[in-house]
Formats: C-alpha cells, structure tokens, sequence
C-alpha cells in the first residue's frame, strides 16, 4: 500500500503539500515526495522542473515507497541526495584531516581533481566559510591546543603550515584577537563537521563541553555562529571527538542518553526551558504547553516556542521532542523532515 492522500495521516494534508509543491518551499524536503503519473518521475518539492497537473500528482512520505510504486527519481533535483554529502566533498575533507598542517592551493586541488571556484562556492554555501578558511581555523586550531599544551611556538608554527613567524602570529591575531602567548588562557570555540544519515552537522565545543551543534543546511548559520560570543575556528577537541562516536551509536539505536557535558549559554528562562527539555525520555514527545508549566510559566508557550528556537544544540538538547497540544510537529530548525525523522528513528530504535 503506498503512503499517498488520506491513507498516510503522518503527511500533511493534501492541499498542503501542492501548495509547497507548486511554492517550490524548501522547507518541505524530505517531508514529502512529489511523483508525477504522466512522466513516471519523483521529485523533491522544492523542484525547479515545470511542476504538473494537480490531478497528476501522488505523494509519498519516503523515497523507497515511489521508486516501490516505479517512479525514477529525479535527475534535476535528485530527491535520493536529501541530507547527503557529496563524495567529492568527503573525499576532500578526508584529505584535510589527514593533512592537518597543510596549505591546500587551487593548483592542488586540481591536481586533486576538485576544481578551486566549486569547492570555494559548495564551502560558503554549507559551511558559511570559504575552503581556504576552513583550512586555515582547522590549522589553527590544532596550533591553540599544541600552545595550551606547552609545545615551544616555532614547533607550533611549523606544524601549522605557516612559512613565517610574522604571518602565523598575524593570522593568530585575526582569528583570536589576541598574540599567541595567550594561548592557555584563550577562551574559543572548536568547531568540527560531523556527517550524519541526516545530513551534515557542525558541532562547537569550549573546554567546558558541547556548546553547539546544527545542521550545516540551517539558515542563518553565520549568525549563530556570532552569537556563541566566542572566537570560532575550525578544529576538532575532546568533547567533538566523542560527540561524533555517540551520534554515531544515537543514529544505530545505541544510545538513547548522551553523556557529554554541555555548555549552555543564554538567558536563564531559556536555560530553564532548555533544561526542561533534557528531561524528556528518548522516544517521547512533550507539548509546548506542558514545558510550559514544568518551568512554573503555564501561560508563556510562546516564550517556550521561541527558547526552543534558540537552542543551538540540536539532538543533545531535544527540541525536537516538543511538539503542538495537538500531536502535530510544528516548526523546527533543522526541516520539519528532520524532525520527522529523528522522532521516528528514536521511537524504532535506529536508523530508517
């Protein structure tokens, strides 16, 4: 049986899902499917493909079901790419974790086979940063931990790719807004990139523990990236690597509780509301109205909705749990089809 109209209760109403089809709203991807009778194909909503006849179209909650129905997937907006990361991109990324210290210009990328004006686009696009900064945070944020550690500095220079002291203490300045011999003291942001069955994610660490973590797709990422309050730079830490092995066993059904020690920071209603959502079991669901009355506000489910929006560790701080008195999802951050999603994946005990 296909997941289409009345028969799928867990998809929006149909009038819905056209509109958002024929909106081309990207915030509908992944929620649902569009497949067209007339051509056979299935597509994402936001499609730039001319869209067709209302009364041609069929909506499907997964991908699996349409392709089941025989439907082919889409080559203009390749619905089956939702949340993935492309191959070159990783390819890339392994390349840089490898080579930490190394200075990647455009001759080696194409040398690589990545050409310069296509990953410096796909970067901004995704992480709000281009390639060369991206590298240059990695580089100097493995050079803070090496200073906190004690290494002598022409050891940290020289691991961090830079040919001269003048230029590593410039661009240590830059990033950090302050000279190398700080280091130990230095409060900043690690910030690495962790891929995930729902996309990539890009988590943010101080010495105290996890202090963000989003999908890299989310608007305004740039921005919630000032709002940390802390110089940022690319970089892994002890609390990312763990983070990446406990999302890993999270997205398996292995975990149903996270250890890691967070850093919250915000207002003390929004710490309240936050905390609050920390106590919700794995696989359940609480209204906004009742996160409301648990933190003694019965009456401000607003003020919850708009602390729930403000919290800038997704998945660790469960907002997604949250949803309308009704049962229905309302909004979320990350794409409703995230939460969709990651409700599911917590209530069967693993990937779908």
């Amino acid at each position: 049986m296909t997941l289409s109209g009345p028969e799928a209760p867990s998809l929006p109403s149909r009038d819905v899902m056209l509109r958002a089809l024929f909106d081309r709203d990207t915030a509908y991807d992944g929620v649902f499917f569009a497949a067209v009778r007339t051509t056979a194909i299935f597509c994402r909503p936001s499609c730039r493909a001319r869209k067709p006849r209302p009364e041609n179209v069929r909506f499907f909650e997964r991908a699996r079901e349409a392709m089941r129905e025989g439907y082919r997937p889409c080559l203009r907006c390749r619905p089956l790419e939702i949340g993935k990361i492309p191959g070159w991109v990783a390819s890339l990324l392994g390349a840089v974790e490898r080579e930490p210290g190394r200075r990647f210009r455009e001759d080696d990328l194409r040398r690589m086979g990545f050409e310069p004006a296509r990953t410096r686009r796909w970067f901004q696009e995704r992480y709000g940063m281009t390639f060369q900064a991206f590298c240059r945070g990695r580089r100097l944020s493995g050079t803070l931990a090496a200073l906190r550690q004690g290494r002598p500095i022409d050891a940290a220079v020289f691991e961090s790719g830079y040919a001269s002291h003048s230029g590593f203490r410039d661009a240590f300045a830059r990033s950090f807004d302050a000279p190398p011999g700080r280091a130990r003291s230095l409060e900043s942001v690690s910030l690495a990139w962790i891929e995930t069955p729902l996309g990539s994610m890009v988590a943010g660490a101080t010495r105290e523990g996890i202090c963000f973590l989003e999908f890299t797709d989310r608007r305004r990422l740039e921005r919630e990236f000032a709002a940390l309050g802390r110089p940022a730079v690319a970089g892994e830490n002890d609390f990312t690597r763990r983070l990446r092995e406990e999302l890993g066993d999270y997205f398996l059904g292995r975990v149903r509780k996270f250890t890691l020690p967070l850093h919250l920071a915000g207002a003390p209603f929004e710490r309240s509301v936050w905390n609050e959502l920390l106590k919700i079991p794995c696989g359940e669901t609480r209204s906004y109205e009742a996160i409301a009355s648990a933190v003694g506000k019965p009456r401000a489910c607003r003020a919850v909705g708009a602390a729930n929006g403000r919290n800038r560790i997704a998945i660790l701080v469960p907002c997604h749990r949250v949803v309308r008195k009704d049962g229905s999802l309302g909004g979320y951050g990350g794409g409703l089809w995230r939460k969709r999603r990651l409700l599911d994946i917590e209530r069967s005990g693993g990937t779908l």
